[in-house]
């Protein structure tokens, strides 16, 4: 798979793995999108989505010379903790 998705499925992962669906029922990650998508948190319905239309456009040729922007700059942390982002913790300069 190509870098600029790597962010997006690295994050879906975190997401599956700190689920309910994984934590509490003891389910595979792979199980919870199959059969029990309805059940995982928002979050990781989002990225999942977000995840398919990175993955299509790579398949896009009008993306090809521009780039696939969709997950390029994303990192996923779990409510607890602060965003990795990195845009939101940097103040702006004059």
């Amino acid at each position: 798979m190509a870098s600029s998705c790597q962010n997006l499925l690295n994050a879906l992962k975190d997401c599956l793995i700190h689920s309910d669906c994984v934590v509490k029922q003891q389910n595979l990650p792979s199980d919870c999108l199959k059969n029990h998508f309805t059940e995982l948190p928002e979050e990781c319905q989002s990225l999942r989505k977000a995840t398919f239309e990175c993955k299509r456009g790579m398949l896009d040729m009008r993306k090809r010379f521009r780039g696939n922007i969709i997950g390029s700059q994303f990192e996923y942390s779990p409510k607890d903790q602060t965003p990795t982002t990195g845009s939101a913790t940097e103040t702006p300069s004059r």
